[in-house]
């Protein structure tokens, strides 16, 4: 149950009711938002449902629990001492990933039909890569953030989580103002997809661009510049950003020790850091704006690796380049989605990400379940 942190029953209008679980991140009224930190344990329960939890429950989803999360959604492994690690349903042995592991695991592990999440730096993406589910970070911006944690953040995107395309599209269609179910589903026949070379895994890289093959889209490869600076530049944002929104709380000495670490250090982003990566931000942006003139999508590895083990993870192997290729689009805030595709030689499904142009989390999802289609095949 480290998924969850609570079960709940809240919304639905029948046994047919789909079942959602919510990100430890997000406001429900009369329960505590403690981002699964023991530093906001005492927090006073939220009087208020976040907008996108009121919009669920008016358009009869059934909300099944809270879930469980990287403490203050500030880490990638996943892994949480003080309410429990979340167990990777696709490796028991292997990290989650973060920092929305539990709304991944909940998942895949058939708690719910669909699940919540956050991505600041690929905390949507990389759950669902490492557990072998779908997960949409959409346009920054295109679902709202009222009533999430922290409140201010020029990266964040509230999204989810799912098995199939058909309920990430309907949970979409809940959130989103405006999202077109039709052409997200409609599966984008012609559609044309750019195969960005990038540094993953042999395996992984053949196993995506197989799965763009067998789905019969047009496709060409290319270079995008500016990944690794974009890479740098996010971590930027964010360590100013969480240490604005959660630094205060190293004073009270109930953060796990691996995260006060990291607050500590992000206290120390200067504001020339944070120009550079803004300077950073515009030119990457417009790299891959550049890209997609000509292209509808763009697709690569959504992870360069698989999960690290538990056993790794508590060793001290690092997993900062785990998001080498999902938080560059937090930067430039471009819709992204990670689908699972099998990989020859091994039982572990790796992630396969779909990038769009700002505004058309529908093509993206189209491209998506056309693929989802062809696997399935």
């Amino acid at each position: 149950m480290s998924a969850l942190l609570q079960q709940l029953s809240i919304g639905g209008n029948g046994p047919a009711s789909p079942t959602i679980v919510i990100k430890d991140s997000i406001d429900i009224a009369g329960y505590r938002t403690s981002g699964a930190s023991r530093a906001l344990a005492d927090v006073a329960p939220a009087q208020h449902h976040a907008e996108v939890v009121e919009r669920l429950i008016g358009r009869g989803w059934k909300i099944v629990g809270k879930a469980n999360m990287h403490e203050l959604a500030f880490g990638m492994t996943g892994m949480n001492e003080y309410t429990g690690t979340p167990v990777n349903p696709q490796d028991a042995s292997r990290i989650p990933g973060g920092s929305s592991s539990g709304s991944a695991v909940a998942v895949g592990a058939g708690m719910a039909d669909a699940a919540l999440g956050t991505d600041t730096g690929g905390s949507i993406r990389g759950p669902a890569a490492c557990c072998g589910v779908i997960g949409l970070k959409p346009t920054f911006g295109r679902v709202s953030r009222i009533g999430v944690a922290p409140a201010q953040s020029t990266l964040d995107c509230v999204g989810p989580f799912a098995r199939d395309m058909r309920t990430i599209a309907l949970a979409m269609s809940a959130i989103s103002e405006g999202f077109n179910v039709l052409v997200a589903q409609n599966g984008a026949p012609a559609a044309r997809v750019g195969i960005v070379r990038a540094d993953a895994r042999r395996d992984i890289s053949e196993a995506v661009e197989a799965a763009v093959r067998k789905a019969e889209l047009a496709m060409t490869s290319l270079e995008l510049a500016g990944l690794a600076d974009a890479f740098t530049a996010g971590l930027s944002i964010i360590n100013r950003e969480t240490s604005r929104a959660f630094g205060h709380l190293v004073e009270t000495g109930h953060l796990q020790p691996d995260l006060e670490a990291r607050l500590r250090a992000a206290a120390n982003t200067s504001d020339e850091d944070v120009a550079r990566a803004e300077q950073v931000r515009r030119r990457f942006t417009q790299n891959v704006d550049e890209a997609l003139k000509d292209l509808d999508v763009l697709v690569m590895p959504t992870l360069p690796d698989f999960p690290i083990t538990l056993e790794q993870a508590r060793n001290g192997t690092s997993v900062i380049a785990m998001s080498s290729l999902i938080r560059p689009f937090n930067l430039s805030g471009h819709p992204a989605l990670s689908l699972p595709v099998a990989v020859p030689g091994t039982t572990l499904k790796a992630g396969l990400q779909i990038v769009g142009r700002h505004g058309a989390d529908e093509l993206v999802c189209a491209v998506a379940s056309r693929i989802e289609a062809a696997l399935a095949a």
